[in-house]
């Protein structure tokens, strides 16, 4: 079954503060205006229970992973140490983006790239998750990815990014390597399992920048 997109974004802090129904529109109200905040969400309810709440239940976190019942948690396990984990960071306020890889259970830093100019996060892990099964293939190793970005794994899945990103002038390179990633996914098979990372189980991704 397909996934359900996200349908309604709640700015707390943006040019305009309040509730938009694409992301065409959300993203105008938070484009260069520093320490923006905002979320998507699936129905207009909870949208509005976001927006009446505030931003601190929210913001940094995974939506879905703050849904699940302490007994749900439990049930999730830990983390495989020996896999790695990729991530990325964005800055609402210069649209820069960069990403990396590292060891799950050491942080040892695999691969860094960035930061690359008027990107976003969603194209920033999607890139990650590529670079991570390029590199686990070229040393011949299957142990599996993380990831917390569901959106990203849906993509690399689908072996087609879905971002709305306009190209300009400054995101010659982003373009490039999205083209390049795609024909990677095309052309190479992988025997690494890629899996969600859980936030709210296990704390921070290892491979987080700590910026939020």
């Amino acid at each position: 079954m397909a996934k359900q997109k996200n349908n309604f974004y709640v700015v707390w802090t943006g040019a305009k503060p309040g509730i938009y129904r694409s992301w065409t529109d959300c993203q105008k109200q938070i484009n260069g205006y520093p320490n923006a905040k905002y979320k998507g969400f699936k129905t207009e309810a909870a949208a509005l229970k976001a927006l009446q709440e505030g931003p601190e239940n929210y913001w940094g976190k995974d939506f879905f992973e703050t849904t699940l019942s302490q007994k749900n948690l439990g049930l999730i396990g830990s983390p495989i140490k020996e896999s790695i984990s990729v991530d990325a960071a964005w800055n609402s306020v210069t649209l820069d983006m960069e990403y990396q890889g590292v060891n799950t259970d050491t942080k040892e830093v695999l691969f860094r790239e960035g930061p690359f100019q008027d990107a976003t996060n969603n194209v920033g892990e999607f890139l990650a998750i590529v670079h991570g099964l390029a590199h686990l293939k070229k040393i011949g190793s299957s142990v599996p990815l993380y990831s917390d970005s569901r959106n990203a794994i849906a993509w690399v899945k689908d072996k087609h990014h879905r971002s709305m990103l306009e190209p300009t002038i400054r995101n010659k390179k982003v373009f490039q390597l999205l083209e390049r990633a795609e024909k990677w996914l095309a052309t190479n098979s992988y025997p690494n399992k890629i899996l969600k990372w859980e936030t709210k189980a296990w704390g921070e991704n290892p491979a987080d920048f700590g910026r939020k």
